[in-house]
């Protein structure tokens, strides 16, 4: 392989690096899901433990904050999981917004935010 070819083929893997980390990076945007736009209650979360916020639909990305149990939140949209398990909702209240597992919420009809 001579230098061209290199250059080439490491042109090439960076370019499809980008390029999975571009799509892995808008998959929120284009998965299935409904919009929801009212307030809820973090439930289903122990007394003394809180839900953590997610940058991402994903248990593994990074943490942007936490609610603690009966906080109230503004939930926006949230998404199916494609791999059939609990769907994830863009939540918001004050200064934090991010991603939490549906499960712990529970959609309320009257509250403050």
């Amino acid at each position: 392989m001579n230098k061209n070819q290199e250059k080439l083929l490491v042109a090439t893997l960076a370019g499809l690096v980008i390029a999975g980390a571009a799509a892995f990076a808008i998959q929120p945007a284009l998965a299935a899901g409904y919009n929801v736009d009212s307030p809820a209650l973090v439930t289903g979360v122990a007394s003394d433990d809180t839900l953590n916020v997610r940058m991402w639909p994903a248990s593994y990305s990074q943490q942007v904050g936490s609610f603690e149990p009966e906080t109230s939140v503004w939930v926006e949209r949230c998404i199916v999981s494609p791999q059939g398990g609990s769907d994830w909702c863009l939540i918001e209240r004050q200064d934090i917004k991010g991603w939490v597992n549906a499960k712990f919420l529970t959609q309320i009809y009257d509250a403050d935010i």
